[in-house]
Formats: C-alpha cells, structure tokens, sequence
C-alpha cells in the first residue's frame, strides 16, 4: 500500500461551496480508477473541529504504485489546471487496518504526522507506532499507517462513518466530502512488512 496526499491552501473567504460543488460532479471520477483502494476527497474548513485554514486536500490508499503513476501522470492535470502544481506527500504503507463501520461511507477523517524516534532502528521504532491501539469506537471505519523514509516521519490517518466525539490536538480534522473505494477490499489488512 501506498499513501499519497496533496493540500491546496485556501483563501480564508474562500467559497467552500465551490470545492463542495467540484467534489458533487467530479468526484465519482475515481469510483473505478485502477489499482486505488481509496480516496477521500478530504477538505477543511477555517473554525470548523479546530482549523484556522481552508483547505482542499484529498487523500489516497494505494493498492500498489502503477495506481499512483497512473493518476500523476494522468487526470491530477485536472487539479494543476486549476490550482496550480501542489506539492504531493507520499508515504511507504506500514499497515491498514478495518474497523466496525469498515461497510459504511467515511464521512470524517483525522491526520497525525510525527518523526520517528532517532535513537530507535527504523523497524523498532515503526513497529512501536503499529503498537499504538486503533479506536474503540462503532463510528471508526479504517486506520492506514505509512513512512516516509526521506525524513522519517509516519503518518496515521483515521477514517470515521460520523464524526467522533473529540479530535486530539496534535491531529488534523477532515470532512470528507465523497470516499471513492474501488479496490478497497483488496487492500491487505494488517501489518505490511
């Protein structure tokens, strides 16, 4: 599994009815794009579960990564013509894990960025992230944890079928507009390494 995220900045009188109205036509684009578990047309919103900032900033689970060259190279022209060239993250997927709402529609989605340990071997200090517990929660849908090598950070994003009851502070809140999952299901569970 691969993870990848892009997130456009937006003016704060931004009209988020507008990306609210891109996400209603474009959005069943990806309902059948090869190779793409899922993808969370994520956006925040200033004021809203904390955010000082709009923001555009769609989220994607891999399958493998033809399904990412493919999108690269291919329709993302459509988010360049409009917005510019973002700057895409992309991490190596550690594990993925399904929840009890794993059947429902995401509709909310959480974020944590955090460097690994320095003075902990690479695979001891992921697999001490893979120890963290998933939510206990009915509402909780899936958790995908990554690495970036090239700085050493994991990321753990969190998909819920409802808003949770809080959000911590060192996450970042998402509403999510539309979830394409096409090749959800093939996703391995689990630990990937």
């Amino acid at each position: 599994m691969h993870v990848m995220q892009y997130e456009i900045g937006l003016p704060a009188d931004y009209d988020m009815g507008t990306i609210e109205h891109r996400v209603a036509t474009r959005g069943s684009a990806t309902d059948d794009f090869p190779h793409l578990g899922l993808k969370a047309y994520a956006v925040r919103r200033i004021g809203r579960h904390g955010s000082a900032v709009n923001a555009y900033a769609p989220f994607y689970l891999w399958r493998d990564p033809a399904g990412l060259d493919a999108f690269l190279y291919g329709p993302f022209r459509a988010i360049t013509a409009d917005f510019g060239r973002p700057p895409v993250r992309h991490w190596i997927g550690a594990s993925f894990t399904r929840g009890p709402a794993a059947a429902a529609a995401p509709v909310f989605a959480t974020r944590e960025r955090r460097p690994l340990a320095d003075d902990v071997p690479p695979g001891e200090a992921v697999a001490r992230e893979l120890a963290v517990p998933d939510p206990d929660a009915a509402q909780w849908h899936s958790t995908a944890v990554a690495v970036d090598p090239a700085t050493w950070e994991v990321v753990r994003y969190v998909l819920w079928s409802a808003v949770p009851d809080a959000v911590a502070p060192d996450q970042v809140a998402f509403d999510v507009l539309h979830a394409s999952t096409p090749h959800l299901e093939e996703l391995t569970t689990g630990r990937l390494w």
